[in-house]
């Protein structure tokens, strides 16, 4: 039997897995809560889990009151730690357990790390709560009151790392590093996790007790979302559940995984079993995005002192093999969630309108000019003019459409075009390039001049570039300036002429939109009418058109020129652009999680309106072949033309090529070193 290349295991790729435990609750009960435990560990080192987070108090369980301070109790906790350290040694697995521990005299409420077949560390609560329902103060002592001499814990006679100052960091796993907070602690203006992530800390753990009330569910995920995405880490809420004490409170058990501001995984609250809530976390993510965020370092650098936090190692298992536990969605773009969709249309929309309304207001413009082809680009750029136009209270009929058909233009796209112009009101003309494009070819010499069938790149180039030619000395003869239309998408790639081409204008309103997200703003238009009723039914008639740049005569078996079959699928292209630029992964990496998202149709979430028949799936040597593709021209031979862009607004996440945005880079790179990490690194099945 063969074994798996490691590149199907998400350990390879920074992945950690841990899962947040509801434990059905036994009140002041040690030994039966240690068995809950210990089985929930069993079943977390099974499903591959590195690192299994309990609630607050879990050994005791937490609504017991006065019980806390029975001595009998305090000694059975202890007895049930030292036996779930020894299970950790078995299954290979990081636990965190809610504990009420000793230290002298005084009693603490901890969450106690254990792994490797012991203690590794104490955690005393920082914040106690002593206010409504809250008595803590009654019991334990708030962390604050730890002396400087109180650094060390007795726990079953062996003595432990005791501290706020602890986190605990894998030997052998990158990445792999976490600190704990207790329950009241995130609910704080500056939880101490805060200054747990500075230090260096990517997953955050919370035990929590926290009874429910109506809305308190929202408040928790509000928390948790926010935690982890302003500290730039991963954060894993437990609270506690079923048999915890109702005498004055109730207990839903709520459980959640949150990485960056992003919900991985959430569990069922209010059952009567104990269960995990699991998620693959991308400590690798978290790390390159800490990386790129200067902010992150300055303020860690300001809030936190050298060496105020204690680094406990351990030995992490291998780490989660098989199948990724997270969603990764197939357009990074664009949104699964309908209402998600709805609200990034909204803004990707009225940004590119509220841009080119500035560009129109500064420049005191009152025309511009805009080549309309009937495809997908000039259609999503005439929709912001037409939108922008009615804002400013300026005529559409000042919107200047051009249709110029080539060689190759077909009577569907040109069909389409007029009657997008004449659907949208504005002023719609017709220039054939024909005759200009073939006394250019005749005036070069090339060899279609002389009558032959040769389609070569100077034979497209002459066409693109005479359309902008025109468009350009159109608007120098009608006072207006040059809508561009090119996407993000297209720049990414280098699909485009260069200069006097596709590849300039006065200012571009797609610049800053992917291919995939246009197709989904043209539709979101249309279902609202945000241009008149008129012009809906073309614009899904556009929606079904193939993409073509139409420069290249249809063959004898009448295909007409595809750019998905040159430059690839724009599904897979922008899923490569998203996370090359926006975290720079590791190109193994991306291809990774391409597959991970298009290795089966029928699994995860598709975008509100995706077609059927454009619900396919893409294998691994698929997404090898054309990511290779993708980073030869991205790293090595498109760089030069994003170097010299027109202005146009930043729309999506990590989605400027602009030189004066996101992205800068020499013109004269190469992509050996990307390639090469692609092949070593990344199978062929």
């Amino acid at each position: 039997m063969s074994k798996t290349h490691p590149f199907h295991s998400p350990a390879t790729h920074g992945f950690v897995r841990v899962a947040a435990a509801t434990p059905v609750s036994h009140i002041a009960d040690p030994k039966a809560n240690a068995e809950e435990h210990a089985a929930l560990i069993r079943q977390a080192g099974e499903q591959g889990c590195d690192l299994i987070v309990f609630p607050e108090l879990s050994l005791s369980a937490y609504a017991i009151d006065d019980l806390l301070l029975q001595g009998a109790l305090l000694d059975e906790v202890e007895r049930q730690v030292a036996e779930l350290a020894a299970l950790t040694a078995k299954t290979g697995i990081v636990a965190v357990v809610g504990a009420p521990i000793r230290s002298g005299d005084r009693l603490y409420n901890c969450g106690v790390v254990l792994a490797n077949g012991a203690v590794l560390g104490v955690v005393p609560k920082t914040y106690l709560p002593n206010y409504r329902e809250y008595y803590e103060k009654r019991w334990f002592s708030p962390a604050v009151e730890l002396q400087p001499d109180e650094r060390e814990v007795r726990i079953a006679g062996e003595a432990v790392r005791f501290g706020t100052d602890l986190l605990f960091q894998a030997e052998n796993r990158p990445g792999f590093t976490f600190g704990v907070e207790i329950c009241e602690d995130y609910w704080a203006p500056l939880p101490p996790s805060t200054r747990q992530a500075m230090a260096g800390a990517r997953i955050l753990l919370n035990l929590s007790a926290s009874n429910i009330v109506i809305g308190k569910s929202d408040d928790r995920a509000l928390l948790c979302a926010s935690q982890s995405a302003r500290a730039m880490a991963a954060y894993v809420f437990t609270a506690s559940g079923w048999g915890e004490s109702t005498t004055d409170l109730a207990w839903d058990g709520q459980a959640t995984v949150y990485e960056l501001g992003s919900k991985l995984a959430e569990g069922e609250r209010f059952s009567l079993e104990s269960h995990l809530t699991i998620a693959d976390v991308d400590v690798d993510r978290i790390g390159l995005e800490r990386l790129r965020t200067g902010t992150f370092a300055d303020c860690a650098r300001a809030e936190v002192a050298p060496h105020a936090y204690q680094f406990v190692p351990f030995r992490a298992g291998e780490g989660p093999g098989g199948e990724l536990m997270r969603g990764v969605d197939r357009f990074p773009f664009v949104p699964d969630r309908a209402e998600r969709l709805d609200q990034d249309c909204y803004e990707a929309f009225n940004i590119q309108v509220q841009g080119l309304m500035r560009r129109l207001k500064a420049t005191n413009g009152q025309r511009i000019v805009i080549g309309v082809s009937g495809g997908l680009d000039s259609t999503q750029a005439l929709l912001v003019a037409c939108r922008a136009f009615d804002r400013l209270e300026l005529p559409r009929t000042n919107i200047l459409g051009f249709t110029m058909p080539g060689f190759a233009t077909s009577e569907g796209t040109k069909s389409n075009a007029w009657a997008l112009m004449n659907a949208l009101g504005i002023t719609g003309a017709e220039i054939d390039i024909k005759p200009a494009a073939r006394a250019m070819l005749e005036g070069i010499g090339h060899a279609f001049g002389r009558g032959e069938p040769v389609y070569d790149i100077t034979f497209e180039n002459v066409q693109a570039g005479l359309r902008t030619d025109y468009l350009f000395r159109l608007a120098n003869q009608n006072k207006a300036f040059v809508l561009g239309t090119g996407d993000l998408s297209e720049l990414a790639l280098g699909w485009a002429t260069y200069g006097v081409g596709d590849h300039m204008s006065h200012y571009n309103v797609n610049g800053g939109v992917a291919k995939t997200l246009i197709r989904h703003l043209i539709r979101w238009v249309a279902d609202k009418q945000l241009v008149g009723a008129d012009a809906s039914p073309t614009l899904y008639g556009i929606l079904d058109t193939e993409i073509s740049p139409e420069l290249v005569p249809a063959g004898e078996d009448g295909k007409i020129q595809s750019t998905e079959s040159a430059v690839g699928p724009y599904a897979l292209n922008d899923f490569f652009l998203f996370y090359v630029t926006r975290f720079g992964m590791a190109p193994s990496k991306v291809a990774y999680l391409a597959h991970q998202a298009w290795k089966d149709a029928g699994r995860g979430e598709w975008p509100a309106g995706t077609p059927e028949a454009e619900r396919i799936t893409f294998e691994l040597p698929i997404i090898k072949d054309w990511m290779s593709k993708f980073l030869h021209r991205f790293f090595q031979t498109a760089q030069f033309k994003r170097s010299a862009l027109p202005n146009g607004p930043k729309v999506v996440t990590g989605g400027s090529l602009s030189p004066r945005g996101d992205w800068r880079a020499p013109s004269d790179g190469t992509a050996r070193l990307w390639l090469d990490e692609l092949e070593a690194n990344t199978p062929d099945a």
